[in-house]
């Protein structure tokens, strides 16, 4: 990963944790030592509207948003959102869709974003207790070990991808 910017784009529906969850990789790459750049755009958010979110790291990243068609991943937490979506993903980028983790497996549909985020760890080379120390510093205690489960979850689902 040295000298390349890994570029991972976020969509969903307002209220699904999207922002959430590119704050929490921006969070794990930075303490990593990883130079982070971050972009939202929030379409009609508070309705229930599209979201992205754009989070690009590496030794030295100048822009925070990711070109059209150069996301190394997509993660996508909606299902109408996945095909205005995947015009963000390269050529052999890797999509991190909404049914890779089974829903009626997860402990509270809140925490797909968890879930999906676990999938999508399982790509990229941090610990998974870096993962699971900002997921926690970012959640409220009394929802830790829900997250902890969906994290995992999307861990193993991550097979699948």
């Amino acid at each position: 990963m040295a000298g390349r910017v890994t570029n991972v784009v976020f969509a969903g529906l307002g209220g699904q944790g999207v922002i959430k969850a590119s704050d929490i990789l921006a969070e794990v790459a930075f303490e990593r030592g990883l130079a982070v750049k971050k972009s939202e755009l929030h379409g009609m958010s508070q309705r229930g509207g599209s979201v992205t979110s754009d989070v690009r790291f590496g030794q030295e990243v100048f822009s925070p948003m990711v070109p059209e068609g150069q996301a190394d991943y997509l993660v996508v937490l909606a299902p109408e959102e996945l095909e205005n979506s995947k015009r963000h993903l390269r050529p052999g980028g890797v999509l991190v869709p909404p049914d890779a983790v089974a829903a009626e497996r997860l402990p509270s549909s809140k925490c797909l974003n968890i879930a999906l985020l676990g999938v999508l760890s399982a790509h990229l080379p941090f610990e998974v207790e870096a993962w699971l120390k900002v997921v926690r510093a970012n959640l409220p205690e009394k929802l830790h070990e829900m997250n902890d489960q969906a994290f995992a979850l999307g861990r193993e689902s991550a097979k699948k991808v």
